[in-house]
């Protein structure tokens, strides 16, 4: 077949600028030929070069004692003793679920749980965290409903238990909702798998399903905006087969454990391309690469297809050639393709050949090493004023506007579409704090969080960026787990925008301050820019996903008030309102600034709380909604009712950080404000847990009919 000629147009449509494409024309000295450029378009790509952020990136703190690897695996991996470790990724579907939500999502959950078992690991968990645009908006319940159901379909299918995750509604992501899927997997820690190539005559395995036109180009349209044609980028998303899915981990588990395997990739962004040139890479080594020995699904496929599609569930293999035969036999049981496409090479080249015609031969290196990088401009957000108003409301109208709203209603109708127990080591299940999932056949637990606040990231990207980090931690220190590392995923608008890229320079100078004074490195992560339509960004999404180890099960803090517990709340009030979600969700208004986060104070309350996890029934830590949506929270799940003694808005919607919320026993109060004061931590009698109604100051209403409206609002706006 023809391939066309290069033009213009076509390198426009490439996303490659005239500067990027000169770059192209110096390393290789001559036109290059259409499937190069598609290679060349696949690896310089936003979506896998990290072109704009790669510069900040490394500022982050990626290293520690507990860390086996950090950034540049498919996933990361941290010890939890005893031979063991948790491996563990979160990355972006955005694009692709806003084009086709169903698939969109489907495949976002299927690409990262290939992340985690190409390393060896047996998946054990999953999260999601989702932002949507208002509720009101046309497309929004479509949306919804498509993504929840691809999400579930998925995840519920392959047998991994959905333990926690995130769902958000604000007019900002009317064009460009975002989905954020993380995984995390066991492995023994000296069985972990990697993907750097070593060797020269390899030979070069396709694992999996066969390859077909879907997701040509899709790493390529990841990597820029939306306009009114985004109806003609559907075939760029990518069709999941959880079942298919399945098969290739229990295979490729069955092979690592065969000795055969040196390197292995997973086939994601960018496809065969990117995994055969990140193997070999990393190796120092060259691939030759054989196409007509590429099991396809139709007819027909030319290299440029084969190159670039998405094809989901398929993996890339460097092999010992004596166990060729063993190798074959495991992916035969388990029905799957195994086919030799290749081999490493000596020579730094990338050489991809079909019926023995040479379709590109590029020098492997320039494709990954000299892919651009910029330092783009950028300006620091300006300064908020702060919010410094009275707020004069009606406490139980502020506790109201909150759980009549999709952003803070209950959440079951969408996680009760997830299977959160399939394996029987779930604990903790989606709907308050920290999912918890047991490390099977020892006395040790994990505990998952995901967090961001985005309208904190606008207002102050550097506090925001603290600000999710310190929730992280503070949802792993209220199950009673010690947090021990995360992974981020970076959503922006433009980057090529100063204001965006000082949104995305902020936030990750603040995520990298936190993650160091809180112990929490990271350790894996994406970034997914140009999340905008017809010129609408984003509000800054830095989602931050978590991990603690609970040493032993009975250090577990997961229990609920009992009936005349008392509400204890440690840490410092002062009423920050700026930003606050009763601010957003009552009066329409967003306006001041992120809330100061203190390091010291979060450390010191965070051991205060583990220190005398003996004395606490159940624990919650409080952040949007402040103390009034914390203890309504904890009540309505025991069934009890709540009295608040402050009935002062801003004490009771405050957002101030560093805090927990605790329900204990009088003399467990007593004793916990004995200890207080000598750690010298500031700790509080707000109220008490029990009757059948809520009372804020002199307002009193039904528990019952409170939690009507709290487990119904989100069912009946979005379902």
């Amino acid at each position: 077949m023809q391939e066309p000629h290069i033009t213009d147009e076509l390198i426009a449509a490439h996303g490659l600028n005239g500067d990027e494409y000169q770059r192209i024309l110096d390393i290789i000295g001559r036109t290059p030929s259409f499937t190069e450029l598609g290679i060349f378009s696949a690896m310089w790509n936003e979506h896998c070069s990290y072109k704009s952020s790669k510069k900040w990136l490394r500022t982050l703190p990626t290293t520690g004692p507990q860390v086996i690897c950090g950034p540049g695996e498919n996933a990361g991996v941290v010890d939890i003793g005893d031979g063991q470790a948790v491996v563990f990724k979160m990355e972006s579907h955005n694009h692709p679920s806003y084009i086709e939500p169903y698939q969109g999502a489907a495949t976002g959950v299927g690409g990262i749980l290939r992340d985690v078992f190409t390393m060896g690991a047996r998946p054990v968990a999953a999260m999601n965290s989702l932002s949507f645009g208002s509720p009101d908006h046309p497309k929004t319940k479509s949306l919804v409903h498509g993504v929840v159901a691809g999400v579930g379909g998925y995840g519920n299918c392959f047998g991994v238990p959905t333990v926690g995750g995130e769902v958000r509604f604000d007019p900002a992501y009317n064009g460009n909702c975002l989905v954020n899927a993380f995984a995390a997997g066991l492995a023994d820690a000296d069985k972990i798998f990697y993907s750097a190539a070593s060797g020269v005559g390899m030979p070069v395995v396709y694992l999996g399903a066969k390859t077909g036109r879907d997701g040509v180009g899709g790493a390529t349209m990841a990597s820029a905006e939306f306009d009114d044609t985004i109806e003609e980028k559907r075939p760029t998303v990518q069709v999941g087969d959880p079942f298919t899915e399945k098969r290739l981990m229990e295979a490729t588990l069955e092979l690592m454990a065969t000795g055969a395997v040196i390197s292995i990739q997973d086939m994601g962004a960018a496809g065969l391309t990117c995994s055969a040139v990140e193997m070999g890479d990393k190796g120092d080594l060259g691939v030759r690469l054989d196409l007509e020995k590429v099991p396809v699904r139709e007819t027909n496929m030319t290299a440029y297809e084969m190159m670039l599609s998405e094809s989901q569930e398929r993996m890339l293999m460097v092999l010992r050639p004596e166990l060729e035969a063993q190798a074959k036999a495991v992916f035969d049981k388990w029905d799957l393709d195994f086919a030799i496409v290749g081999e490493t090479i000596a020579e730094d080249r990338f050489i991809v050949q079909l019926n023995g015609e040479t379709m590109a031969d590029l020098p492997l290196k320039a494709l990954s090493g000299n892919a651009p990088e910029y330092d783009r401009p950028w300006v620091a957000t300006p300064p908020a004023d702060p919010f410094t108003e009275t707020l004069d409301i009606d406490p139980m109208e502020g506790l109201r506007a909150l759980i009549t709203s999709p952003n803070y209603g209950a959440k079951q109708w969408v996680y009760e579409q997830y299977d959160t127990q399939v394996m029987a080591d779930t604990v903790r299940t989606p709907g308050l704090g920290a999912g918890v999932i047991r490390v099977h056949g020892t006395d040790k637990l994990l505990a998952f969080t995901s967090d961001v606040t985005p309208r904190y990231v606008m207002a102050n990207p550097e506090l925001g960026g603290m600000q999710a980090v310190a929730e992280a931690y503070r949802n792993l220190i209220a199950v009673g787990a010690t947090p021990l590392a995360t992974t981020d995923n970076l959503n922006f608008g433009n980057p090529e925008k100063p204001e965006i890229m000082g949104q995305l320079v902020g936030a990750i100078k603040g995520i990298g301050a936190a993650c160091v004074a809180l112990d929490m490195p990271i350790v894996s992560g994406n970034v997914s820019l140009y999340n905008e339509t017809d010129g609408t960004g984003i509000l800054p999404t830095p989602t931050i996903g978590a991990v603690g180890l609970i040493a032993h099960g009975d250090h577990i803090i997961a229990g609920q008030p009992n009936e005349g517990d008392y509400a204890l709340l440690i840490g410092e009030t002062t009423g920050h309102l700026g930003q606050s979600a009763i601010l957003a969700e009552m009066l329409g208004r967003v306006e001041g600034d992120a809330p100061l986060v203190d390091f010291e104070a979060e450390k010191a309350n965070a051991a205060f709380l583990q220190d005398n996890r003996a004395w606490i029934n159940a624990a919650t830590d409080l952040a949007d909604g402040g103390l009034a949506l914390a203890a309504f929270e904890m009540a309505e799940s025991a069934g009890l009712g709540l009295t608040l003694d402050d009935a002062d808005p801003a004490m009771l919607f405050g957002e101030d950080q560093a805090r927990y919320l605790v329900a204990c026993t009088f003399d467990a109060a007593e004793a916990l404000m004995h200890h207080a004061h000598k750690a010298g931590v500031p700790v509080a009698m707000v109220g008490r847990f029990g009757g059948d109604t809520v009372t804020l100051g002199a307002t009193s209403t039904p528990i019952a009919t409170l939690s009507q409206l709290y487990r119904t609002t989100f069912e009946a706006t979005l379902g």
